[in-house]
């Protein structure tokens, strides 16, 4: 009996300290980031882009898989979620807005972005509005959302089980991942520290041009400027690690993307030969931001103290074109060949360049 009760007490020290799997620190380390980057890729494919955006659709199985490791890792339920990324796009850098850092300041938002989040999702206002469309099926009633902490209380038993006494630290890991690189990072950084590619009206920035880690999420700037799109990078030189999923789920026919960023061609005829009319202003219209983007890079290239004036006068004549709501679109045309008169006779060169290439814009 003694040396039963000694064989039992070691196999269960040796369970504690070594778990199921027996691995070495460096293989629960890679098991650790392979199993927080999942989690990545069900936030940024799922519930970002797929249902918050509709910039996709996915097989219901991946859905499903997504969802349900979701309820596993994170305990956060479909329709909160998405309810609070859609209100962050409408009340952007408002009082209004869940998390930004311009109202809230970036301390609170790094360091409480989980707490933000829980508070919003109190708010049943906030749910009725920006919830529509969210899974709505027997199993989110029963138990994603009934149940929603009871899911990371299984992702501990898995992982004290397959990892012994460390599986404790593998789980904190997974429960702070997100807090952090999402509500922390991204909502946080991602509104203050960074570069802008786009002259979009909030204040988000892409924190690097290479989004591995998050999922992509690190282009903040690009998505904020066209939200409704799968794809999060722009640039040549940017690399979104959740498109290239999210292309891979497409050939295997488990995703359909809906929505990208529109693409400014330039036409090889000569500017001169062709005045802004009611295309150009079309082109403007639906290309601002890229538009607007490149007139930022000309300013800041040649600006001097003596014309920027000029240049902060003629931004905010063209970004007036697709402001006013009011005025019919030849009285619109008018005012944009105006415009391009008024740069072309500045005796500023850069402003009459760019006066040309718009007008060239197809």
């Amino acid at each position: 009996m003694e040396l039963l009760l000694e064989s039992t007490l070691q196999s269960f020290l040796g369970w504690l300290g070594h778990g199921a799997l027996n691995w070495a620190w460096w293989q629960i380390l890679l098991c650790t980031l392979a199993l927080t980057h999942v989690t990545i890729a069900a936030v940024t494919i799922y519930l970002h882009r797929h249902q918050a955006h509709r910039a996709l659709d996915l097989h219901p199985a991946v859905a499903h898989f997504f969802r349900f490791w979701l309820w596993l890792t994170t305990g956060m339920v479909t329709k909160e979620w998405a309810s609070i990324h859609r209100k962050h796009h409408a009340k952007c850098e408002t009082e209004e807005d869940p998390h930004s850092p311009q109202t809230r300041g970036i301390e609170t938002v790094f360091w409480q972005g989980a707490e933000l989040y829980r508070a919003e999702a109190k708010n049943a206002e906030t749910m009725e509005k920006y919830g529509h469309g969210t899974p709505d099926d027997w199993i989110e009633h029963n138990l994603y959302s009934k149940y929603s902490w009871q899911g990371v209380g299984l992702m501990l038993i898995i992982d004290v089980a397959l990892f012994g006494a460390v599986g404790l630290s593998v789980w904190a890991v997974q429960m702070l991942w997100i807090p952090i690189t999402a509500a922390g990072i991204i909502n946080g950084i991602g509104h203050y520290w960074g570069y802008r590619n786009y002259e979009c009206s909030d204040a988000s920035t892409n924190i690097v041009p290479w989004g591995i880690l998050i999922g992509g999420e690190e282009l903040h700037n690009n998505h904020h400027t066209f939200a409704t799109s799968a794809k999060l990078s722009s640039k040549w030189y940017e690399f979104d690690i959740g498109w290239l999923y999210i292309r891979t789920l497409e050939v295997l026919h488990l995703a359909k993307v809906k929505k990208l960023p529109p693409k400014l061609r330039h036409l090889k005829v000569a500017a001169e030969a062709r005045p802004a009319d009611l295309q150009t202003l079309q082109v403007l219209i639906a290309n601002r931001y890229e538009v607007m983007a490149r007139y930022a890079k000309m300013e800041k290239k040649v600006i001097q103290e003596r014309s920027a004036e000029l240049f902060t006068e003629m931004r905010h004549e063209l970004t007036a074109l697709w402001e006013r709501s009011n005025v019919s679109g030849e009285q619109l045309v008018h005012q944009l060949q105006a415009w391009c008169a008024r740069a072309e006779q500045s005796g500023v060169q850069a402003l009459r360049d760019f006066s040309l290439r718009l007008r060239s814009y197809a």
